[in-house]
């Protein structure tokens, strides 16, 4: 059987780069009559000519779920599930294009912004202007969080970004020219978060001095955006009473807090470079807010942080390094959201959703599967371990930017161990590997890797460097400790660590030089990938989950991964075994039978 045909790709498979919404139609007139033949099939065999069967005798057939084999109407529109873009909640709001590409320039750090000229400024302000007044509608209206995080912006390069930088002459020009209309048009709490201690824009208000917040939520936040807003930093402990005392976000409640004022804190504290106290807050923040979390009686525990807005050009390997992992008693808990911006990429939970996978799993559930011997590995949502921080979906996408939440969240705890604990994090910008170890020590595991992988998720490649390659830290950097004794894992102080820090370079281990396959935000594109992997068809992806699963069991200091080629060896067999497709089919098999 062709590994091509793992999704039936003349069914379900749009294109790649010009997906067709109506493809779906056409293939399938009647989705409502889908049956049990017509769901997501399976191989019957695998590439060893074992038959995978369930208990009863019957193909394993796994059912996917109906919205991921058919269109959906939605609005207007038609969703297709094999494109991540899809899974955006289609009820939320879409924020302004012109404001947002403006969010993009100036809503960073301070070596990164770049100021708008002023051209760019007018026509930003002049929008801003025409939405206070009511003259926009639905998707052209500026929102609350948009004009948080832009005037935040402007007001911290105003008082603490270096001079070139600050506002350039065409931004002053604009809104010196436009500030006395907005003053008027503009609610309260965004004229105080452009002009909080009335200094900046010259006008004499008194808004912003005077402002306290309108209800009760908002009064510390007030109080601890003043000092953001002035290019500041914050305690760990206002932090998280910041956070624990406007989350989680209730927008239909009225008793919410300011979504403005909100998204200025986040981008605040990013644009700031958040200190390790307060990513610490960020981080623990909301670890009790469903309990303590269960523990599992596994040897090994692996907690894998990918970023959260997904893949949107290549391959995402991780959740097939699980399931080979998982192969040889290195249990890996996956955690993730099915969409979230800025980049809208390919996640796992998308991918386990379309194979028909159960995706809304309590972390109780998902120790039962880390425990369960024909699984080895869970994966759990935001949605369903952190709901509060899960609430935020929406503003971010208006936040333009990655809050200082978008690198606190890889490191989460949702189900403990009673054996070793592990946490893997992958990033992109130079500066925060170091954050993310402090973090992984915090935790207290006894191992920490952190892996500049292509778009920055954990996906090592085994492509050639470029010649031209960009500045700063290369593809396939790693960074990380182990500890030399192994002890429970909330007991590490005084232990000592090994520290690891080295560029991998695959073609040292064997490994040929390939281009990283073009997912293209296809998630059908990337489970045939990595399907046709496990089924043994070696190519690209197969030798890029090997090299993530030996690698990272070599770098945390596993049982049996002292050599690499020994690590490696042990990757390859769990895929040509056949077990490590199997694994991922009990997942979703017995996933859907969680109670």
């Amino acid at each position: 059987m062709p590994a091509s045909a793992l999704l039936d790709p003349g069914r379900i498979n749009p294109p790649v780069k010009q997906p067709n919404p109506n493809y779906f139609a056409r293939a399938n007139p009647h989705p409502q009559c889908l049956t049990r033949q017509s769901a997501l099939q399976f191989p019957l065999k695998n590439h060893l000519g074992h038959w995978n069967i369930r208990k009863n005798g019957s193909p394993l057939t796994v059912k996917a779920v109906l919205d991921s084999i058919r269109v959906e109407e939605i609005g207007s529109g038609m969703r297709n599930p094999s494109v991540s873009t899809s899974y955006r909640n289609p009820n939320l709001p879409k924020p302004n294009q012109t404001v947002l590409e403006a969010q993009a320039r100036v809503c960073t750090g301070p070596t990164q912004t770049r100021p708008l000229n002023q051209e760019q400024a007018f026509k930003v302000l002049e929008t801003i202007l025409k939405s206070a007044k009511g003259e926009l509608k639905d998707e052209e209206q500026v929102s609350k969080a948009q004009l948080g995080a832009f005037f935040a912006a402007m007001t911290i390069r105003a008082n603490a970004f270096p001079e070139s930088t600050q506002w350039s002459e065409g931004e002053s020009c604009a809104m010196n020219h436009y500030w006395p209309q907005l003053v008027r048009a503009l609610p309260p709490d965004i004229i105080f978060i452009a002009d909080p201690e009335g200094t900046i824009m010259g006008a004499g208000t008194s808004i912003g001095p005077q402002f306290v917040g309108t209800v009760t939520s908002e009064m510390r936040l007030v109080g601890a955006l003043r000092e953001v807003l002035a290019g500041g930093h914050l305690g760990y402990e206002e932090v998280q009473g910041v956070l624990k005392d406007v989350l989680p976000l209730k927008l239909e409640d009225s008793h919410s807090v300011s979504e403005s004022l909100l998204s200025a804190f986040l981008i605040g504290q990013r644009m700031n470079r958040e200190t390790d106290r307060e990513l610490k807050a960020y981080c623990l923040a909301f670890d009790d807010e469903l309990g303590p979390p269960p523990t599992a009686d596994v040897k090994s525990l692996t907690h894998y942080g990918e970023p959260y807005d997904g893949n949107t050009r290549f391959f995402r390997s991780t959740l097939f390094v699980a399931a080979v992992r998982s192969c040889y008693g290195e249990s890996c808990l996956l955690h993730g959201v099915d969409w979230m911006p800025p980049k809208g990429g390919i996640t796992e939970e998308q991918m386990l959703k379309f194979m028909g996978a159960n995706t809304h799993l309590s972390p109780v559930q998902a120790k039962t599967l880390l425990e369960d011997g024909e699984v080895g590995f869970a994966y759990v949502s935001q949605r369903d371990a952190h709901p509060s921080l899960y609430s935020l979906v929406g503003l971010r996408e208006h936040i333009k930017k990655r809050p200082p939440l978008a690198t606190s969240e890889k490191i989460q705890q949702i189900v403990r161990a009673r054996g070793r604990e592990a946490i893997v994090a992958g990033f992109y910008h130079d500066g925060y590997e170091e954050p993310l170890l402090m973090l992984m020590r915090r935790r207290g595991v006894h191992s920490g890797l952190v892996v500049k992988g292509e778009e920055g998720a954990l996906s090592m490649t085994t492509k050639s460097r470029s010649v031209t390659a960009s500045k700063g830290l290369p593809v396939n950097y790693c960074s990380g400790f182990r500890s030399l004794n192994v002890v429970p894992a909330n007991a590490l102080d005084g232990v000592s660590r090994e520290t690891v820090t080295m560029e991998v370079n695959a073609r040292d281990h064997g490994f040929e030089p390939s281009d990283t396959p073009r997912t293209d935000r296809s998630v059908s594109r990337n489970l045939e990938l990595g399907l046709a992997a496990l089924r043994g068809e070696k190519g690209p992806a197969y030798d890029r989950i090997v090299l993530n699963a030996g690698m990272v069991d070599h770098l945390l200091g596993c049982d049996g991964a002292e050599d690499v080629s020994s690590a490696l060896d042990r990757a390859r067999e769990a895929i040509d075994s056949g077990k490590a497709l199997n694994r991922l089919l009990n997942y979703i098999k017995i996933s859907n039978k969680a109670r």
